[in-house]
């Protein structure tokens, strides 16, 4: 019987957190779009929002810690270049 539950919850905890990847994704790749535009006041607060839901979801423990500093300095030094 563990088994079949521990499966089931697993199921559960893909299908959220793979939701949560998703809405991540997402807002990483329309800040990207963003900052491709060359309108810097469209693109910080899109880079505003990826960062926020990258913190959610190292706080939720679907991505790891170093990777979202990763993600969130790559998205930063985009847009410090793009206003340069």
């Amino acid at each position: 019987m563990p088994a079949k539950k521990a499966a089931r919850k697993s199921v559960k905890r893909n299908r959220r957190n793979q939701s949560v990847r998703r809405t991540t994704r997402t807002a990483i790749a329309g800040a990207r779009r963003a900052v491709r535009s060359g309108d810097a006041e469209v693109a910080e607060p899109a880079i505003r929002y990826a960062i926020s839901l990258l913190d959610k979801a190292v706080q939720k423990g679907v991505l790891h810690k170093n990777n979202a500093s990763r993600r969130k300095s790559r998205l930063a030094a985009r847009l410090n270049q793009m206003q340069n």
